[in-house]
């Protein structure tokens, strides 16, 4: 089972996947909607994901979550970073004494064309992003989310499985043999790569750690739970803790894990979403006024797997746990055709 057509988009005529949706203090009345663009691609479906060849980031803005988006200015173009060749997937923005933080992956151009993710400053959230001349050293992996945390810490988290190449750093050391469609199927899952940011917000400070994952029976997340994390990096900060969102990829919900550090460990808490129409979706939170609001995207308009839709459903947060203010209707759709879906 799976969701056909789970309310209108924020917008029709603009695809937006991934979003990473921020209120920031300056100006309270806004939601700033950070994420891929999807365009109707010429590029062949093949088994690496080249599909998925997102060239460029839009920001979109709302007012008033009943009414349409407005799309903003392109903010960051593909040709503008020096070191990536390709793929400009899902992005997160911080910011930071008044200056603006776009975290992003994409391929760089090395022989394999590994992800790695890069940092681009703007003084606008919705102005022109410009990249720094690298990519972060020591930065692998898809699906950059920072957390901004009360003494002023900065973390960033990021990983994703199969196409987002999690599964070939071990130790922070590349193994191009584990590259493809696969992961652990026994013993602990895989977790998402964390780092504490520099105060520049452009480099790590210190070694990038792997997350923990606790799972309902108190035991290390499984790698043959479907609740295992595969990709979709989120994380907020409610009280004194911590809600981690992320994406079970192949079994296709979002889940939630708290804890009580930056650092984790993270024990699982409850399923926020289901399947959607669309392989996969990847989500963020944010408090907009008095509400909590979930962004996510899926193909319910399309019917194609690499072209999305943002979407918002409110939230309710109650002893401790965040689920749809609205039920979530369930009802079967139509397979969306693809050859294979890598992370994006």
């Amino acid at each position: 089972m799976s969701v056909g057509f789970y309310d209108p988009p924020v917008i029709n005529i603009f695809h937006q996947a991934d979003p990473a949706a921020h209120v920031f203090k300056f100006d309270p009345d806004t939601v700033f909607i950070y994420g891929s663009h999807d365009y109707n691609s010429t590029t062949a479906s093949d088994d690496v994901g080249s599909q998925y060849d997102m060239k460029d980031y839009y920001v979109l803005t709302q007012t008033d979550i009943s009414q349409p988006a407005t799309v903003g200015n392109k903010i960051l173009d593909l040709p503008d970073v020096p070191w990536a060749q390709k793929q400009l997937w899902a992005p997160d923005v911080a910011e930071k004494d008044g200056q603006y933080y776009l975290f992003f992956p994409a391929k760089d151009k090395s022989e394999d064309g590994l992800f790695r993710i890069g940092v681009a400053l703007s003084d606008t959230p919705d102005g022109t992003f410009k990249a720094e001349p690298d990519y972060i050293e020591g930065s692998y992996s898809i699906d950059p989310a920072v957390l901004a945390d009360d003494d002023g810490s900065y973390y960033i988290y990021f990983g994703g499985l199969w196409g987002g190449q999690l599964q070939a750093w071990t130790n922070n050391t590349y193994d191009s043999s584990q590259l493809g469609p696969n992961a652990p199927t026994t013993g602990n899952a895989l977790g998402p790569r964390y780092a504490k940011l520099s105060e520049d917000l452009k480099s790590f400070d210190g070694e990038v750690q792997e997350l923990v994952f606790i799972d309902q029976d108190g035991q290390q997340m499984q790698a043959n739970s479907t609740r295992r994390f595969f990709e979709a990096s989120s994380i907020n900060k409610i009280g004194d803790l911590y809600y981690y969102q992320y994406s079970t990829g192949d079994s296709h919900t979002i889940e939630v894990a708290v804890g009580t550090s930056p650092q984790g460990p993270f024990v699982w808490n409850s399923t926020l979403l289901q399947p959607v129409a669309g392989w996969t979706t990847h989500e963020s939170i944010t408090k907009f006024k008095d509400d909590w609001l979930l962004y996510y995207a899926d193909a319910s308009l399309t019917h194609q797997d690499n072209l999305r839709n943002t979407k918002v459903r409110k939230l309710v947060y109650e002893d401790g746990t965040l689920s749809l203010t609205q039920p979530q209707p369930l009802q079967p759709v139509a397979k969306i055709k693809r050859t294979m879906r890598w992370a994006a």
